[in-house]
Order: C-alpha cells, then sequence, then structure tokens
C-alpha cells in the first residue's frame, strides 16, 4: 500500500471528508501512475477521486469493531517515533 493512503478507521474524532479526499487522490494517483493528468484524462481522474470517496466513506461508516477507538495524537507519535528509528543515523 501506498505510505501516503492512512488507515482511517476506528478514529475518534472519525476521519474528516477531507482526509478521505485526501486518501482517494492518493489511491487514483497511485493506481493511474500519475499525480496531475492530462487534460483529456482530467474529467475521468476527477470523477474516480469523488466515486471513491464516496465508496470509502460509506466503508467506514459501515464498519463496526469491538476494539476502542485510536487517538490521533498517540497514533502520529508512533508514527514519528517509527520514522526517526527507520531513518536514524549510525
Amino acid at each position: 500500500m501506498c505510505r501516503n493512503i492512512r488507515t482511517l478507521s476506528n478514529f475518534q474524532p472519525a476521519a474528516t471528508s477531507d482526509e478521505v479526499h485526501a486518501a482517494a487522490l492518493q489511491y487514483v494517483r497511485k493506481v493511474s501512475g500519475a499525480t496531475k493528468p492530462s487534460r483529456a484524462n482530467q474529467e475521468a481522474f476527477d470523477r474516480a477521486v469523488e466515486e471513491i470517496g464516496s465508496i470509502t466513506e460509506r466503508l467506514l461508516s459501515e464498519l463496526v469493531t469491538s476494539a476502542p477507538p485510536k487517538d490521533r495524537e498517540e497514533e502520529a507519535a508512533k508514527a514519528r517515533e517509527r520514522s526517526a528509528r527507520r531513518f536514524a543515523t549510525a
């Protein structure tokens, strides 16, 4: 999976529309192989982002879990720690 696409499920507060749109955009960029489509492909690109965003929002609203919601700050701290270890100089 693309590193820029983050898990959006089971967070408190829930994922925002902006976060869902950003994930959909990253997915379409990855699949299409284009970060910025040509004018000829712009409409299809934008439509795909919108449709994937809508499907993602529906998926997130329908998912159920018995796990407690994750805290955004704790998850961000864990990600910073992983990054520091990964890119630490010897």
